[in-house]
């Protein structure tokens, strides 16, 4: 696999990271809550080879370098926005998993007219999207990490990424029925989103198409040849 060079854009408040790859239309790629650009990088190199990608380190993750008092997923889509004005980039295609479809919920409510299509990857809305297993084990650590930092342990990190995951994202049903951008909503058959959370987002935005990927979890769903295969066929549907 060819290794790819980590880029810095410099902005008023962040340096982004990001590593890009190929040539053709510009596809921006948003990685989940505690991960990075590295993620992508199959998706880069391999299977969107075809496209001009850039992988984002968010705000707070990776190599992206900033003075933060907390993080948001609102924060997050101003700073995208910010990176693809900086670079000039118009009619994007972008990926989003995780908070990164978060982000990407942000994204198609704010700045539609910067997106071509979305891909939007087990997003969730409101904290009660989440299965409940899952909130209680979130719930757990960040009392740990409470626990550490009381310590002496450096743990606001961590407790501000939990934050993300613990609290509704700031997104109304009404601002998802006002979304009117083009988006494919993908989900795993064993996500860690509940089922029905993931349809009601479908359901607001009038202009979303939705797809279940079979056999697959929340945290191996990006991974899977339905899941690029979906993606491929949507992105490529001029």
């Amino acid at each position: 696999m060819e290794k790819l060079e980590t880029k810095y854009l410099d902005l008023p408040d962040i340096k982004i990271a990001y590593t890009e790859y190929g040539e053709g239309p510009a596809l921006i790629l948003l990685h989940g809550n505690s991960e990075n650009k590295g993620i992508f990088r199959k998706y880069q190199t391999m299977y969107f080879r075809d496209y001009h990608t850039y992988a984002l380190d968010s705000r707070g993750h990776g190599q992206s370098i900033s003075d933060d008092t907390g993080y948001s997923i609102e924060q997050y889509s101003k700073d995208v926005i910010a990176f693809c004005n900086a670079l000039n980039l118009t009619n994007i295609f972008l990926i989003g998993y995780s908070d990164g479809g978060n982000i990407s919920l942000f994204l198609a409510k704010d700045a539609p007219e910067k997106f071509n299509r979305i891909v939007a990857i087990s997003p969730n809305y409101l904290v009660s999207g989440t299965t409940d297993k899952t909130l209680k084990l979130f719930r757990n650590i960040y009392a740990v990490f409470k626990i550490l930092g009381k310590m002496g342990f450096h743990t606001q990190k961590w407790i501000w990424r939990l934050d993300l995951m613990l609290n509704d994202i700031g997104l109304t049903d009404k601002d998802l029925q006002s979304i009117k951008a083009d988006m494919r909503i993908l989900y795993a058959e064993n996500d860690l989103i509940k089922e029905n959370h993931i349809v009601e987002i479908h359901t607001f935005i009038g202009s979303s198409t939705i797809k279940k990927i079979a056999h697959c979890t929340h945290l191996n769903i990006i991974q899977q040849e339905e899941t690029i295969k979906e993606i491929r066929e949507y992105l490529g549907s001029q």
